[in-house]
């Protein structure tokens, strides 16, 4: 299967992982058959009908650190291993119980990252986890409900996966200039109409 990805620099705190579904918008098909190679532009079908899954990676504040998307029928750890392999090495990875997998946690202890993943109901010989640092996993709650406020991301328009993640990294971009680091003022005046622009073309 195709992945499109970012790959970001590396990160040395605390990290998030987590994904969001999203569902299609299709317009009626012009022919009796439909074209083949859904699965490559990360389209799959669930319960939910056709959809595709985002997968994140966060800091300590919400902000985006590496993103990839797959069809809506990928197993979660799927991604989860996908973005692991961009080289970064946090501190603690926290998750939610989706990736309370071994395979996952072998990777995690050979990279020496503290897993922070509460574990599965079903276990008979449940892991330990800080629940205090895990209350924390609410940021990357919040970092999908941001990129969801862009209807272009909340509901799928873009057929070709490429197009689709350029826009969801452009509404990420947007997440970065929440907080203002120019000090002077028609730097930072810049950085608002670029947000405002990008705004205008994601919506």
């Amino acid at each position: 299967m195709d992945r499109y990805l970012l790959c970001p620099d590396g990160l040395d705190g605390y990290i998030w992982i987590s994904f969001s579904r999203l569902d299609l918008h299709q317009s009626p098909s012009l022919r009796r058959r439909r074209k083949r190679g859904a699965f490559n532009n990360a389209i799959g079908r669930s319960r939910g009908g056709q959809t595709t899954k985002i997968h994140a990676l966060t800091d300590e504040i919400g902000r985006p650190r590496a993103l990839l998307i797959t069809a809506g029928n990928v197993h979660d750890l799927e991604g989860a291993r996908g973005l692991l392999t961009m080289g970064h090495q946090p501190k603690r990875l926290l998750a939610d119980r989706a990736y309370d997998a071994r395979s996952l946690r072998d990777v995690l202890a050979a990279r020496q990252i503290n897993a922070v993943i509460p574990p599965n109901p079903t276990r008979k010989h449940p892991h330990r986890y800080d629940k205090t640092a895990y209350k924390g996993r609410n940021v990357i709650e919040r970092m999908f409900c941001r990129l969801k406020d862009f209807r272009r991301i909340a509901t799928r328009y873009d057929k070709r996966a490429d197009i689709f993640l350029s826009t969801i990294l452009l509404a990420a971009t947007l997440t970065w200039f929440a907080t203002r680091y120019d000090k002077r003022a028609d730097i930072f005046l810049s950085t608002i109409l670029l947000a405002a622009t990008l705004t205008w073309w994601i919506n």
